[in-house]
């Protein structure tokens, strides 16, 4: 009787251990449960998505790829959102094996992500997260000339300027394209100081050539602050017109595509003071005022106005009438460096020109000096090129 008592027992005990490991089997659709094991027959998903800024990332640069990529499966879904819940523009690849963003990110911002991917054993996979972009600690301002839809000469350069010097200029310039249209025209980027960095093409523009710049600045790191914003400019290169002066012949020549279309007696820089030579070199019409102010202390000019005054350097040289010098204007050259044409003739030049023609004066003793801001024709073009800050 005891024995079998004891039987009866020992089998009451294994049938409640069976019933225990029944209760321990994986809950149907949530396979990788921590503390429970898969379901007889039931393996893992394969598919694994990984997102690159990793989750919980701090300070990530604004112009990093955000990128989300699956292993042993293809991507069905990818969403990322800014923190006023708007998505951010990005694509799928082609092959569904990763997404990345086509849009910039802000900076300062936290962004959410869900990815999704269906594995190549036919189950679904998910990926959430977030990470927060850098705030600078500086932003640095630049600006672009020319503007949009401004004509001007075959001599006018492209200027970017930055309210900071960026300490890296290799960084800023390869931020910097220039397009043109109907044909591409050879040039160079060439920084004048450490805040401005030029454009120019080897030869004048052709005429009427299309142009488009883009300084895709925002993000950029410049060692020294980070780039506050993207510029851009689209603008058209007009005629080609070239003043022509040499000094010792009294007259300005102007050239319309080569032809000779007019010829005016002047009276240029004086030729036996080289500090009041109009100087040898190429530069451009920079600015027309219909009067200007030719005020000197330094000479005793007070008060002194001239019309249809053409700024050609920010040396001091100007084209403009001056009827007070019209014994000499043909015939000598008396002016401080200016010059000195006739009132009627100066309106026609002042008339004629665009901003950005070029200017040639030869024969002087004395050559510009490079150091204005529109210097860009004086120097050689291998000189040119050698102040690129890409190499």
């Amino acid at each position: 009787m005891r024995a079998g008592r004891r039987t009866v027992i020992s089998a009451f005990l294994l049938s409640a251990a069976l019933a225990v490991a029944s209760c321990s089997t994986t809950e149907p659709g949530n396979p990788n449960a921590v503390g429970e094991a898969p379901a007889d027959g039931e393996t893992r998903p394969v598919a694994k998505i990984v997102a690159d800024p990793a989750g919980e990332a701090k300070n990530v640069e604004v112009l990093k790829p955000v990128k989300f990529t699956v292993t042993d499966g293809t991507l069905t879904e990818a969403t990322l959102t800014n923190p006023e819940g708007k998505k951010v523009a990005g694509e799928i690849a082609p092959d569904k094996l990763s997404w990345t963003n086509t849009e910039k990110l802000g900076y300062g911002k936290t962004y959410t992500y869900t990815a999704k991917a269906k594995g190549s054993d036919n189950k679904d996979v998910e990926l959430k997260g977030s990470f927060t972009t850098m705030t600078p600690a500086k932003q640095v301002r630049a600006t672009l000339n020319p503007v949009d839809n401004a004509t001007v000469g075959v001599g006018m350069p492209i200027s970017v300027k930055f309210e900071t010097a960026p300490q890296d200029k290799a960084a800023a310039e390869k931020a910097l394209k220039v397009e043109t249209s109907p044909s591409k025209v050879e040039g160079s980027w060439a920084w004048l100081s450490a805040t401005q960095v030029d454009w120019r093409p080897k030869e004048y523009w052709p005429a009427n050539t299309e142009v488009k710049v883009s300084a895709s600045l925002y993000g950029v790191n410049y060692g020294n602050g980070y780039g506050r914003a993207d510029v851009t400019s689209k603008f058209k290169i007009g005629r080609n017109q070239v003043l022509k002066v040499n000094t010792p012949d009294h007259n300005l020549k102007v050239y319309r595509d080569g032809n000779l279309t007019a010829t005016y007696p002047a009276s240029n820089g004086k030729d036996a003071d080289p500090n009041l030579n109009t100087p040898n070199g190429t530069v451009i019409v920079m600015a027309k005022e219909e009067v200007g102010d030719f005020s000197n202390p330094r000479y005793g000019y007070t008060n002194v106005k001239k019309k249809w005054a053409v700024r050609i350097s920010n040396h001091g040289e100007f084209i403009h009438e001056n009827e007070e010098n019209r014994a000499n204007i043909g015939k000598a050259n008396t002016s401080h460096g200016c010059v000195n044409l006739f009132e009627a003739d100066a309106k026609a030049v002042f008339d004629s020109v665009l901003i950005g023609d070029p200017v040639e004066v030869t024969g002087s003793k004395a050559a510009f000096p490079t150091t204005s801001d529109v210097n860009d024709w004086l120097f050689s073009w291998d000189k040119w090129k050698s102040m690129s800050a890409i190499k």
